[in-house]
């Protein structure tokens, strides 16, 4: 209702005004921060994510210039049907413009559906399946910081093609899981490896024992963690327990973030591999920003990947309503602005916006320092090759995205 309002304001604006030249742009949008707030993947998310939306509004500039920006959050509870009711509700009633972050892939391909609905804006930073800009793209949504695709041609071929040719996968059971033991299997084989089996656990696991022993009984040389959060660092540190690692397999941690790290500790994280698209330890920009991000923070985190994506896409969000100069509340026009403008940020560098949605910036394949190698606290990566804007993402020419069709 209230875009149509807007609509015809706009048309008699311009039949009345447009001669003078004066163009009098609604400058007022709101935010909404879908997380996870207090489960699985709150320490990745949550309320650091409502902290780097807030960063990005102060670091837009755009509250100088006379935009009034309002921000709001939502726990999804990692439920579909919760976070769809909410994404519905923040549209319907409560007029926001954008939602950001959506950890849990299920609930981010529900809120997707429902943001193309609404004509809003959805910027993807903690949700990871690849299907958001493959099967499932939609012309309001872009995919900012990772994705599947990238995760597994990052730490799985680099794994595959350095000996670990068989593999394993313990996957959570939802469309996250799913997506990425699809993609990793596909960039397995494609590295000449093969795919011994594969076993699925609910998420928010807490006894990952008779999914390890499975594992452990294929005898794989790699048993890849399809999972994420609290599941991965679970059965991280049941697999040690089990002395998997000690029996020579290798866990395959597919998508780790740095508060993973830092709950396991080095000793149980050393020397695994893994694929971010940002380390604030990775040059004095990412530095710059992690400290002020850390001293805000309540529980004084380093920021993931996530926190910095939803950061440094809402800043291109607003470098688009600020270009577009039109009706900010039209999200499939300014999601068209955001993929006609470069991105360029302190925290991912200079990029763009695929056509299907999905940001591309280069990703970096890290390894997990040893106790004895880390000069200080948060200082937990080896950065081991980066991988080219161009390489690290799904080529356009293999997208099944419908946009693309002409």
């Amino acid at each position: 209702m209230r875009r149509l309002a807007f609509a015809f304001a706009g048309a008699a604006f311009l039949s009345l005004g447009v001669a003078s030249g004066v163009w009098a742009q609604d400058k007022n949008v709101k935010i909404g921060a879908l997380s996870d707030q207090s489960g699985v993947y709150a320490d990745l998310t949550g309320p650091g994510s409502m902290l780097a939306a807030q960063m990005a509004i102060e670091d837009s500039g755009l509250l100088a210039k006379g935009w009034k920006i309002d921000l709001t959050s939502g726990d999804h509870l990692n439920k579909p049907d919760v976070g769809a009711t909410i994404a519905r509700k923040w549209f319907d009633v409560d007029n926001v413009d954008v939602i950001v972050d959506v950890p849990n892939s299920g609930v981010a391909l529900a809120v997707n559906n429902i943001v193309k609905e609404k004509n809003g804006v959805f910027i993807v930073s903690g949700g990871g399946s690849s299907d958001l800009t493959n099967a499932q793209c939609s012309p309001n949504t872009v995919h900012w910081t990772y994705d599947t695709y990238m995760l597994a041609h990052g730490t799985g071929t680099a794994i595959a093609k350095s000996g670990g040719d068989s593999w394993f996968f313990l996957t959570a059971d939802y469309a996250f899981g799913a997506a990425l033991e699809r993609d990793t299997a596909n960039a397995v084989t494609a590295a000449g490896g093969k795919v011994l089996g594969s076993v699925k656990h609910p998420l928010n696991s807490s006894d990952f024992s008779s999914f390890l022993l499975q594992a452990q009984a294929s005898k794989a040389k790699v048993i890849g963690l399809a999972n994420a959060g609290g599941d991965l660092t679970n059965a991280i540190k049941q697999a040690s327990e089990f002395g998997i690692t000690d029996g020579g397999q290798k866990l395959a941690a597919l998508l780790m973030f740095i508060p993973d790290v830092h709950a396991l500790g080095l000793n149980a994280a050393q020397g695994l591999n893994l694929t971010e698209t940002f380390y604030w330890d990775l040059n004095d920009q990412t530095r710059a920003f992690s400290k002020r991000f850390q001293e805000r923070a309540s529980k004084h985190p380093m920021p993931s990947m996530a926190h910095a994506g939803v950061y440094s896409g809402l800043l291109h969000y607003f470098k688009a309503l600020e270009t577009l100069r039109t009706n900010p509340h039209d999200g499939a026009k300014v999601v068209a602005q955001m993929k006609a403008i470069p991105t360029d940020d302190a925290l991912f560098g200079k990029g763009s916006i695929q056509p299907n949605g999905r940001a591309l910036h280069p990703a970096y394949l890290f390894q997990v320092k040893k106790p004895s190698e880390s000069k200080g606290p948060w200082d937990y990566y080896n950065l081991v090759a980066t991988i080219p804007a161009d390489q690290a993402f799904l080529p356009l020419a293999e997208s099944a995205c419908p946009l693309l069709k002409k």
